[in-house]
């Protein structure tokens, strides 16, 4: 009986490609009494291990968080497997609007103390004496009262990419730091005021939404399915966003578009930018907003200390963090005195710039273009495709287009080639192609020749 991981995060992504199939990224919570988590747990990981289903999920016996990615073909079978317990029954799924296969690479499901580290003592106050839920139509409108305080109830990182226009954005790591903050902040307006409060997907305001009605605040709201479920509503009915900027997520997009405005900047530069990256370093790990000269110039690091070190051999990076914990971890942080850009609490609803319209990936591109080959393997450290010739041939020179449902179409143009594992300027029918690619390739992908 399997209950663990077998494939690593790499032998996964494979497998993704080669089935080629769409995936949902999705997430989910439930509050409710689990007896037995463990084997809630174990339950869980047999049903969705079969549906190819993976994610990052925490379980304890006060309920279920979930942030996961699901084959398309597999959602109502997936939803089964809620339907089975009835806490589940009819849940929310709050689906992305923006998917990516590679979301989450594993399906780990882990027993926590809690299923959001909030730092309360459940037993000193009603949890089921919730804020008033609020869809996007009604979230909007009250947001146009005068008597309104909205409050963001996600960390420092989270809400400098993207936020609600006039909210309060507490300058936090953690979720638990701002529930004493928010309370100091807000003291005298307990009475008249109306708190307003939204998080990612709604959990961390199920709790907090209590917490301050528990505290004497008299007129608490929340934003029903945070804000993932918002950008769902303001597309389907046509509403107005009055949230700007992108929405961080916890998988391996880092953050999914909401509106075409760039609130926030690189932070290593300057520009505008909203793209998070990870240290290449594996000793920092820090989280941090960097653009793509940066990360060029940078070799994907934080500062010239980390730089030099991912070029030293790998048993001396080794050595250097030996015995060291490990501070900037992922998701971690976003804060060091190498970057000169970071503004934490100092938030603008005003846009630096505008991020520029991504195509559609299931959009046909009308070019000219001719089938040639296809895609054989990605090599992901050195950043390198390998294509088979099937068809016509390819010069050095040619503009070439790399299609598929999850690459998308992506032009690039061929200064430089090897063909069957040498130098060359010329590949037909039946050569191995190999070419630096600065993006990810999948097996699904067929690679074209644009014809003028």
């Amino acid at each position: 009986m399997q209950l663990y991981n077998t494939l690593s995060a790499e032998e996964r992504a494979e497998l993704i490609d080669q089935a080629g199939k769409q995936r949902l990224t999705l997430s989910f919570y439930a509050y409710a009494k689990i007896e037995d988590p463990k084997k809630f747990r174990d339950d869980l990981f047999l049903a969705w291990n079969a549906l190819d289903a993976l994610g990052r999920i925490y379980v304890a016996h006060e309920g279920i968080n979930a942030q996961m990615n699901v084959p398309a073909e597999n959602i109502e079978a997936f939803r089964e497997t809620l339907e089975a317990y009835d806490f589940m029954k009819g849940i929310r799924l709050n689906v992305a609007v923006e998917h990516d296969d590679h979301a989450f690479l594993k399906l780990t499901i882990k027993v926590r103390h809690k299923i959001v580290a909030d730092g309360l003592n459940d037993d000193t106050f009603d949890v089921t004496n919730k804020g008033v839920h609020l869809k996007a139509k009604e979230f909007n409108e009250i947001l146009e009262d005068p008597n309104t305080i909205v409050v963001d109830f996600r960390n420092h990182y989270e809400s400098e990419v993207g936020h609600f226009k006039g909210a309060i954005t507490p300058d936090v790591e953690t979720f638990r730091e701002s529930l004493p903050i928010i309370n100091e902040q807000l003291q005298d307006y307990k009475e008249d005021k109306n708190l307003v409060m939204y998080c990612t997907g709604g959990i961390r305001c199920e709790k907090a939404s209590a917490y301050f009605k528990h505290q004497g605040f008299k007129n608490v709201f929340q934003l029903e399915g945070g804000i993932i479920n918002y950008a769902k509503q303001i597309e389907e009915e046509g509403l107005e966003s009055k949230f700007i900027g992108k929405n961080f997520v916890f998988d391996n997009r880092l953050g999914e578009r909401i509106t075409d405005d760039i609130v926030s900047q690189c932070h290593q530069c300057g520009k505008p930018c909203d793209n998070h990256t990870n240290c290449a370093n594996d000793g920092c790990h820090l989280l941090f907003i960097q653009c793509d000269e940066c990360k060029a110039a940078m070799e994907n690091c934080c500062s010239t200390e980390c730089q030099e070190t991912i070029h030293l051999p790998y048993d001396e990076q080794i050595k250097l963090r030996r015995g060291k914990q490990v501070g900037n971890k992922v998701f971690r942080k976003g804060k060091s005195e190498s970057l000169k850009f970071k503004h934490s609490g100092e938030l603008s609803d005003t846009a630096l710039a505008t991020a520029a319209k991504s195509a559609d990936i299931r959009q046909k591109i009308k070019v000219k273009k001719t089938l040639v080959g296809k895609a054989e393997h990605y090599y992901v450290k050195a950043n390198i495709g390998l294509f088979t010739i099937e068809n016509n041939e390819l010069n050095l020179g040619d503009k070439i287009l790399i299609s598929g449902p999850t690459t998308g179409n992506q032009e690039l143009v061929l200064e430089k080639m090897f063909v069957n594992g040498y130098e060359g300027t010329q590949a037909k029918a039946g050569d191995k192609l190999t070419f630096a690619v600065p993006f990810r390739i999948r097996l699904s992908d067929k690679l074209f020749k644009i014809l003028d």
